[in-house]
């Protein structure tokens, strides 16, 4: 019997320097995703703690992934029976530095921790000189209901490898937490690479980021052939697009792109 789709909910917010106000909104969106029949909820990058501009206050406000930041998230996903992704202001092995973490969260707790491959040393920005770079490691996953999902972050978007060697551990979707800050042609960049991520890959993505004014918000959530099924404007809000495995291997089926290809993905040392 064919499993039924599953519920994928981008909740889009502007985490602030305030960790308590940031877990009320976190409740307050959970809760909506449910009710709009999501099993898995997607927050944005930092959704612990935000400030801009970055200020020592980061490493200040960092936690282990067994804080208390993790195990509200394991309290919630408890209460409302679903999973959680969000981003983590991890402690690095440096003290003046944080690691830029994502989790995955399920009812008995800590499920996937992926730390930030790519930093955002662009556009002006210098990620670096704040954060500590993830180590290269096997790609972190999870499983709901017999859907593989696959963590990345941010600027990771920007390097299709990163992509194509999650779609390589069987991943029917990719989930993406974002602080995509707004600048010209931003969002259009935003949007471009999701929906090429998911047709390349012919796998669902989904994508949750700040509101503006900092981020550029449209959070979305992408079919294999890279169709927008559901998605937020600027708002605070949640949208909910429905995974299913079997749409990944019809698509497969007709467009076995991953099958052909000549290259692989290897580690740049």
């Amino acid at each position: 019997m064919t499993a039924p789709a599953l519920g994928v909910a981008v909740a889009q917010f502007a985490p602030a320097a305030d960790e308590a106000a940031n877990l009320d909104a976190i409740t307050a969106l959970v809760g909506r995703a449910v009710d709009r029949g999501a099993r898995v909820v997607v927050f944005p990058e930092y959704s612990s703690y935000f400030i801009d501009p970055f200020d020592g206050s980061l490493a200040q406000h960092a936690q282990e992934v067994d804080g208390p930041f993790v195990r509200a998230l394991t309290d919630l996903a408890s209460e409302h029976g679903v999973h959680i992704v969000a981003g983590l202001l991890e402690r690095a092995s440096a003290g003046d530095r944080v690691r830029n973490t994502v989790v995955a969260v399920g009812p008995g707790g800590l499920l996937a921790r992926y730390r930030k491959l790519h930093l955002y040393d662009a556009f002006g920005q210098r990620e670096s000189d704040w954060v500590e770079p993830g180590e290269i490691e096997d790609p972190q996953t999870f499983e709901v209901d017999g859907i593989r999902f696959a963590l990345m972050t941010c600027y990771d978007l920007r390097f299709p490898e990163v992509a194509r060697l999650l779609a390589d551990t069987g991943a029917h979707a990719l989930l993406v937490a974002a602080e995509w800050v707004r600048g010209p042609l931003k969002e259009h960049h935003w949007r471009t690479l999701l929906h090429a991520r998911a047709i390349e890959n012919t796998v669902f993505v989904a994508g949750a980021d700040h509101p503006p004014p900092l981020g550029v918000g449209t959070s979305l959530v992408i079919d294999p052939q890279g169709v927008q099924i559901a998605g937020v404007g600027t708002a605070t809000d949640v949208a909910v697009g429905f995974v299913d495995a079997a749409a990944v291997d019809r698509v497969r089926r007709v467009n076995p792109a991953l099958k052909l290809r000549r290259f692989t993905v290897v580690p740049r040392t």
